[in-house]
């Protein structure tokens, strides 16, 4: 936030009036992305789950639990190696393809790859709905969606510069990224819950390290008129928040989650 404040007040020639004007704009450009996003992702996961599961035992092979069982595309995706690649597909262009189409994209085409990662990423996490009930599921959204609200808001408002701290939370991801590939193999329900506690407190931390960031970036550009750039970055933003808000509402399921 003190970052913000500097780089306002350096901008005393600009219309201040204009600047607070288009940070409000591009803050509401940027949840509504993320809201888009969530959308798709909330559609292919339901879909997908219900594709995924029948409730007829002629042809199928796999049984899910009484009077339920995987149809072809449900045992595909969730009882053959198909499984992985659905599983780190979203990491792997995060990691490997989203910085460069923020390079070298156009803002319709980071979009685009946007709303495409989101429906991936409901094809992920379609499994919940084979796991936990859909009201946990919806108890559980709503939980998220307050908490990512208050702390979104805190972000915003907040004086205190968040940069420090974001630095180490990020860290703390890669952290959190190994112990979950580990516990793939170890399957220990200890470390499970230890990640999941940990997974929740970084990603509200990042909820505000983020959205203050989005609000400190916005100035530091739109001084300087650069549109294109500015609406790239709304996008980024999206993603950024969309990411810490699913992340926390799948750590939170493991705590309030009912399994079928």
């Amino acid at each position: 936030m003190a970052e913000y404040q500097t780089i306002r007040s350096r901008a005393l020639g600009v219309d201040q009036a204009r600047i607070d004007e288009g940070l409000r704009a591009h803050m509401n450009k940027v949840y509504a992305t993320m809201s888009g996003g969530m959308l798709i992702t909330a559609a292919a996961a339901w879909a997908i789950a219900n594709l995924a599961v029948t409730s007829d035992p002629t042809g199928a092979t796999v049984a899910l639990r009484e009077g339920q069982y995987l149809t072809g595309l449900g045992e595909a995706l969730y009882a053959t190696p198909l499984r992985w690649v659905v599983m780190f597909a979203p990491l792997a262009f995060i990691l490997f393809g989203w910085g460069a189409l923020m390079r070298r994209g156009s803002a319709a085409a980071v979009s685009f790859g946007f709303f495409a990662f989101a429906a991936v990423m409901g094809v992920s996490m379609s499994s919940i709905f084979l796991v936990f009930t859909s009201y946990s599921i919806v108890q559980t959204f709503l939980v998220t969606a307050i908490a990512f609200a208050a702390l979104s808001l805190w972000g915003y408002t907040t004086k205190r510069d968040l940069s420090g701290m974001g630095t180490f939370l990020i860290m703390g991801v890669i952290g959190l990224l190994v112990a979950m590939v580990i516990n793939i193999f170890l399957q220990s329900a200890p470390m499970m819950f230890a990640i999941s506690a940990i997974g929740i407190l970084i990603f509200a931390g990042l909820t505000a390290f983020y959205t203050q960031q989005i609000k400190s970036d916005y100035v530091a550009h739109a001084v300087h008129g650069d549109q294109d750039w500015l609406d790239k970055a709304a996008i980024d933003g999206a993603l950024s928040l969309y990411i810490s808000f699913l992340n926390m509402f799948q750590f939170l399921l493991m705590f309030m989650g009912q399994q079928e």
